[in-house]
């Protein structure tokens, strides 16, 4: 795999990370890529970088190209003795990219990052139709744990 920089996303990024979660049977229904991006992408993006406890990352290749994206979210918490958590979710990888390693190299990033903030526990999100997914993450050794549920405000 050629070499790639995992860090935390920037303003200008912000086009490239929609197009990213738009790269899916998901996204596509729900996502509106566009350069510029528009402005609730921008404003959503100026909420999680002013959030401490928010990280948007992004994984770029030699050329300078984005090529991953990923979130995640430290939660403090008094269960298992008071233990942070940190939540994983909106991981994406390029379409032409994926199956060379860097979903993986991403979730390890996370993890030391994860590591490196104090928490004890990584928890991910992905959508139940995601199977393929599933399986990558159980290969990285996680489990299935919790049934997620979700309700529309």
């Amino acid at each position: 795999m050629a070499p790639i920089t995992l860090r935390e996303a920037r303003r200008d990024d912000v086009a490239a990370i929609v197009a990213l979660l738009a790269d899916d049977h998901l996204g596509a229904s729900r996502e509106r890529a566009s350069d510029p991006p528009l402005p609730a992408y921008l404003a959503a993006f100026a909420k999680i970088d002013a959030d401490p406890r928010n990280l948007l990352a992004v994984a770029e290749d030699a050329s300078g190209a984005v090529v991953g994206t990923l979130q995640m979210t430290f939660i403090p918490g008094l269960s298992n003795r008071g233990a942070e958590l940190a939540l994983i979710e909106a991981v994406r990888v390029n379409s032409g990219r994926r199956g060379q390693g860097l979903g993986a190299t991403m979730i390890e990033w996370a993890m030391d990052e994860a590591r490196r903030r104090g928490c004890r526990f990584v928890e991910l999100f992905t959508h139940a139709s995601r199977t393929d997914a599933q399986r990558f993450y159980e290969r990285l050794g996680f489990e299935r744990s919790h049934a997620g549920m979700r309700r529309a405000l």
